[in-house]
């Protein structure tokens, strides 16, 4: 069969506009660039998507809770073509726009940060991640009288509230279940401050702490920046003997292990939850089958010492496992 010059050459565009249209299109939108998680995650995105052939876009706010930058990407990546959006949400400001996005055709699904409305949430079981190290932490005092402080995250945030209800749970002490953004109290608890997850702030907390109760001999700790700046406080007040547990499994967390700074930490996979991601966009776009509900990535204990009856395993392998620079 002959075909005219100009009819191939429409074919061969045509076939090649076709190509380009059919490659399967995913965004990730992370909180910040700069944080080592999501650093993490988004490697495990991009690896994943170079694997299945998918072409990635990636954005960012500049620090948490800029939800703004995150409304932008999610209005921008619709419109380039993406038809699932992976998002750690700053904030409950972009529901709106997912709504306006999902309502085109596009599936949303939140990692590691739950928000409403998401199709479906890839996340580490905060909750677990807290019992873990609660447990440890009851198994380390050896059944001696608990004085605990609770570093926090801030009031109100889903997984600051499951963490510490976690951790309580852990510790055989009654508490709210993972739903509840309420933090629960009880008597072993002897102060509460809020740490937002930073170095500085957990000092200054566990020095008010210290100046409230003296004797506290177990601390709970949102995440390992929190950690070390909690045993910072302890050193300067010449605290010793004082168990302090914590959740994320970075590299640097892992080397405090390491060296006795944390005691136990609760491990997640950043990597994990993007690259399943951007697997279930690859079956959305080719089945049209979206992800749904809640799907566990994964959270292990490392301790710096073993303890019989809790499982765990030790920080070479948290140091294989962690994220951030080693």
């Amino acid at each position: 069969m002959n075909f005219k010059p100009s009819l191939l050459l429409a074919t061969l565009v045509f076939t090649a506009t076709s190509s380009m249209a059919a490659q399967t299109v995913v965004g990730l939108i992370t909180k910040t660039e700069t944080n080592p998680f999501f650093v993490k995650m988004k490697e495990g995105a991009q690896a994943e998507a170079k694997k299945l052939g998918i072409k990635l876009l990636t954005a960012s706010g500049k620090q948490d809770g800029d939800t703004a930058a995150q409304i932008t990407a999610l209005e921008n990546m619709a419109a380039a073509g993406a038809k699932t959006i992976l998002i750690t949400a700053s904030g409950d400001a972009i529901i709106p726009t997912v709504k306006k996005v999902q309502a085109k055709g596009v599936q949303v699904i939140a990692l590691d940060s739950p928000f409403d409305g998401a199709d479906a949430l890839f996340a580490t079981d905060n909750y677990k991640a807290g019992e873990l190290i609660g447990q440890y932490a009851k198994a380390a005092m050896g059944g001696k009288p608990a004085k605990i402080a609770m570093l926090d995250l801030f009031p109100g945030h889903p997984v600051g509230a499951q963490r510490h209800n976690g951790f309580m749970v852990g510790y055989g002490l009654k508490a709210n279940d993972a739903k509840s953004n309420e933090l629960s109290t009880a008597p072993e608890i002897v102060c509460a401050a809020d740490s937002f997850g930073d170095q500085a702030k957990g000092q200054t907390a566990m020095e008010n702490c210290l100046q409230k109760n003296p004797d506290i001999n177990v601390v709970y700790t949102i995440n390992e920046p929190a950690a070390a700046g909690a045993f910072n406080a302890l050193q300067k007040a010449k605290k010793t003997g004082v168990t302090i547990v914590s959740v994320d499994g970075g590299c640097q967390g892992i080397k405090d292990t390491a060296k006795g700074v944390i005691a136990a930490t609760s491990q997640q996979y950043p990597l994990k939850m993007a690259s399943m991601g951007v697997q279930a966009g690859a079956e959305y776009a080719k089945s049209g089958k979206k992800a749904s509900g809640y799907v566990d990535t994964g959270v292990t204990l490392i301790a710096n010492k073993a303890i019989k009856g809790v499982d765990s395993k030790d920080t070479k392998v948290g140091a294989d496992l962690c994220w951030g620079k080693k």
